[in-house]
């Protein structure tokens, strides 16, 4: 029976006060026995995690009752087990380390497209414009090689920390293009695409939610093999199931 409720969320908010929250959130956790990870920086919240449903959603209430937090909307999934072994919260520079600290989201996104409108777009091949639709996987390379967008441009990064410097070497293929740039739950592809507009790339869109948010809410087509997830799950299907590993590590 899959009965463990897995949720993962972030958001750019600014939080000075991450040192206080970092505390509060533990103890909260610690109360609710649950597992996972929360990171916390400056510029906002990412977290990953798992337990009873009433548990997990019960401290993701008690979140929202700090107004920043207060439109927080987790992506969920199942599982028959906890796929963390442990319960981490903790503070960092950057909640996904980018080494480009003038890309700040909390001061306003790049565009987003809706799972169910990227699909139409990739099924008719252009935007509602009638431009061409390229997605470009800001993931690293061993995360793509376990499933991707059909044509995806995959630029084989190692760490997300090299994503500005590719920008800038293949820029230019991407003129005349809408481009998607995707990651799994969103965090990632939502830096990437204030990058490319401020790098002057016209028509550019991140993917709400990212792929799991892809699977939640489309029937997945489009999407070639599985998503890679930093829990013990490794992997998860269309379905949002864990599945096998293509690559072993």
């Amino acid at each position: 029976m899959s009965d463990i409720l897995n949720i993962s969320c972030y958001k750019f908010v600014p939080l000075p006060d991450a040192q206080q929250l970092r505390e509060l959130l533990a103890e909260r956790a610690a109360q609710w026995a649950l597992k996972g990870t929360v990171l916390l920086a400056e510029e906002g919240i990412n977290f990953f995690l798992a337990g009873p449903a009433d548990a997990v959603r019960g401290w993701v209430d008690a979140l929202r009752t700090d107004a920043r937090f207060a439109d927080v909307a987790p992506k969920e999934s199942w599982s028959s087990t906890v796929p963390f072994r442990k319960m981490r919260v903790v503070v960092r520079p950057e909640i996904i380390r980018m080494d480009y600290p003038a890309i700040r989201p909390a001061n306003g996104r790049a565009p987003a497209v809706k799972p169910a409108d990227l699909q139409r777009w990739l099924a008719q091949g252009h935007d509602d414009a009638g431009r061409p639709v390229v997605t470009l996987d800001t993931r690293n390379d061993y995360e793509v090689d376990e499933g991707a967008f059909a044509g995806a441009i995959d630029w084989r990064i190692r760490k997300f920390t090299e994503f500005p410097a590719q920008l800038r070497a293949h820029k230019a293929d991407l003129a005349g293009k809408t481009v998607v740039s995707y990651c799994t739950g969103g965090i990632r592809c939502e830096k990437a695409a204030i990058l490319m507009q401020e790098e002057g790339i016209e028509n550019v869109y991140q993917l709400e939610g990212g792929i799991l948010k892809y699977f939640e809410e489309t029937d997945g087509s489009g999407y070639q093999g599985s998503c890679f997830v930093f829990d013990e799950r490794r992997v998860v299907n269309d379905s949002l199931q864990k599945t096998e590993l293509k690559t072993q590590f």
